[in-house]
């Protein structure tokens, strides 16, 4: 590997080492989001009764908010006042169901129990369920003549609606209510379901709470993300938490964090909070009344466990302490399909991992579209992704053919910089170098010539690294060998695992590595003979550390770059034929007798002085 291609090494690296740096969240934002955390966290943050029963649980997940139910008379009557009555009660659950989702509503706390979405399944074939009764919690807490009330542990009536609802052609409503004292004060859950929709309307009233008291009213909502994905490693790289501040920007948190539990306090407008799985989330959103902060964390759970992370949020409500209080908002149970996220609004499409900076431009703006045109007359994603490569390809082929044809230059020169290796020694490594600069400068030749045109080409590839793996449309779609692009594709499991690599043998990163071989070892013949001792290993470093990363990752990415390879060996036998090395080499040596060596600054200097003083230098 000569000094060149080092160069261009040492170049892809520091674009690599940029990159992360870009992406990464500064020092002083990481220290700020501390700061609060420690400061302002709420002393009584997520620490009810159903938390405690968490923290505690077996492996086989006891129930969140599974508490034995005290008879009339006890003690926990007299702790919940004139909210005792509702304390005992039989948990009765009702449906509302649309072509696309089925939740089921539990009496007891009024919540969403249950969330299925029927359009999907999981990789074992399973439906795919967000959350279930015993995975998760959600309810108001707040204070009430001196006591802290939480509604989990009520039973609500209905109100409105009936048992089962489904929305065909018109919306269902279901209103469930937890009376309070002599009635006239209450609070209600308001659940709207719409026909072919994702987002559901949900709003709170709070009745004539004010005469009780009521203050710092919080919803506190939690769930156990389960596993949907054949992949877990890859599914727990984009299961994370993220929130949006009020018609503000989006946050999240790290999705390749080494911290088990991450947590942050925010004391501004809040617009929404967002529990994401790598192709699904549960949201949470207040339109034009905004949660004013809240509390957030999520946990990862062990491998061992049916679940990738934990959530929790915990929001304040804006309440005024008015005799009706209603807080409208909305319940957005569904796929990260960015186009169905865009059409609801309020940026939710920030929950599809595109990337940051330009690459999140180069996928919104061309990838997004070029795949979506194609999947309107193409049914077969293995023959999109085909498409969508040649697509690029041919979009990049002028930088393809330029960075060739310097390397043509380069390989025409070689005889000649051969000849200047054998009249300076090796030990002469400067002047050598020095004397091969000038010869490229003659001749109109730059060294970087053909790294250059490949590193313009590196924010399609780390776009591409962004798309594949974050696509539902590539969820459990077959194509040749691989059972699900979304996912590794197989072909032989291991009975051991390796670090870093996995326990499979993925065919599509075999194919992706050897062809990424082949290209280097073909760009890098032309200089073999100038590599220096040790170097010619480091070539094929980069393509087995890619190996090792991208074995557990998409098979749709893997097979991506294993097109793109095929591609480029292509183009540049092609080249071969439209591309005459010897009338290259005549063009660069008539260049090169008609330009005289040009001098440097330094050396101007001296012969300047040297005239002044009347002496003259030996040629």
């Amino acid at each position: 590997m000569d000094r060149n291609t080092i160069i261009g090494i040492i170049l892809i690296g520091a674009i690599l080492i940029g990159y992360s740096i870009i992406t990464k969240p500064g020092r002083e934002e990481l220290a700020e989001r501390q700061r609060i955390a420690d400061s302002i966290r709420l002393a009584n943050a997520i620490e009810t009764v159903e938390n405690e029963k968490i923290e505690t649980r077996s492996s086989s997940l006891d129930s969140l908010h599974k508490e034995e139910i005290k008879l009339p008379g006890s003690s926990l009557h007299t702790d919940y006042g004139v909210f005792a009555s509702h304390v005992s009660g039989n948990e009765e659950f009702y449906i509302l169901e649309n072509e696309f989702i089925k939740l089921m509503i539990s009496s007891k706390g009024g919540r969403p129990s249950y969330v299925e979405l029927k359009q999907y399944n999981r990789y074992d074939s399973k439906p795919v369920v967000l959350f279930e009764n015993d995975s998760s919690s959600f309810g108001l807490e707040f204070f009430s003549d001196g006591r802290t009330i939480k509604t989990n542990d009520l039973f609500f009536q209905i109100s409105t609606g009936s048992k089962e609802q489904y929305a065909a052609n018109a919306p269902v409503n279901l209103v469930l209510r937890l009376p309070v004292g002599d009635s006239s004060s209450y609070i209600e859950y308001d659940y709207t379901l719409f026909p072919d929709k994702y987002l559901m309307d949900f709003s709170i009233r709070m009745v004539g709470m004010d005469i009780y008291r009521t203050d710092n009213v919080q919803l506190t909502w939690q769930i156990y993300s389960p596993q949907q994905e054949k992949g877990r490693q890859n599914e727990e790289l984009y299961t994370y938490l993220n929130y949006r501040f009020y018609e503000g920007d989006v946050e999240k948190f790290k999705s390749r964090s080494k911290k088990e539990f991450q947590e942050v306090t925010e004391t501004t407008k809040i617009n929404w909070v967002a529990f994401k799985q790598q192709f699904f989330s549960s949201v949470i959103l207040s339109e034009n009344i905004p949660f004013d902060g809240g509390y957030m964390f999520s946990e990862k759970q062990s491998v061992a466990s049916p679940y990738i992370i934990r959530f929790a949020a915990e929001l304040s409500l804006p309440y005024d302490r008015s005799a009706n209080f209603t807080m409208p908002m909305h319940f957005y149970f569904g796929p990260n399909h960015f186009q169905t996220l865009r059409k609801n609004g309020f940026k939710l499409e920030e929950l599809v991992t595109l990337g940051n900076s330009i690459i999140k431009w180069i996928n919104q703006f061309v990838i997004i579209p070029i795949f979506n045109w194609l999947d309107n007359f193409i049914g077969n994603y293995g023959i999109i992704i085909l498409l969508l490569t040649i697509i690029i390809k041919v979009a990049l082929f002028p930088l393809t053919f330029r960075s060739y044809l310097s390397q043509a230059k380069m390989r025409v020169l070689k005889p000649q910089v051969d000849e200047i290796n054998q009249k300076i020694p090796k030990e002469k490594a400067m002047e050598r170098q020095q004397a091969t600069m000038a010869l490229y400068k003659r001749v109109g030749v730059s060294p970087l010539g053909g790294c250059l045109p490949m590193l313009l080409q590196f924010p399609i590839l780390f776009a591409m690294f962004r798309f594949f793996p974050s696509s539902i449309e590539l969820r459990q779609e077959k194509f040749l060998w691989a059972h699900d692009l979304s996912t590794y594709d197989s072909i032989l499991n291991l009975p051991f695992n390796i670090p870093m690599y996995g326990d499979h043998v993925s065919l599509f990163t075999i194919l992706m590595t050897v062809t990424t071989i082949l290209s280097m070892k073909t760009n890098s013949q032309a200089t073999a003979d100038t590599q220096m001792p040790g170097m010619k290993t480091m070539m094929y470093m980069m393509p087995v550390m890619f190996m090792l990363i991208l074995n557990n990752f998409s098979s749709g990415l893997t097979y991506y770059y294993f097109l793109a390879n095929i591609i480029t060996l292509g183009q540049n036998y092609i080249f071969k034929f439209f591309i005459d090395e010897d009338e290259i080499l005549k063009k660069l040596n008539a260049k090169k007798s008609k330009t005289a060596p040009a001098k440097s600054k330094f050396q101007q200097r001296l012969e300047d002085m040297a005239k002044r003083k009347g002496y003259k230098p030996p040629k």
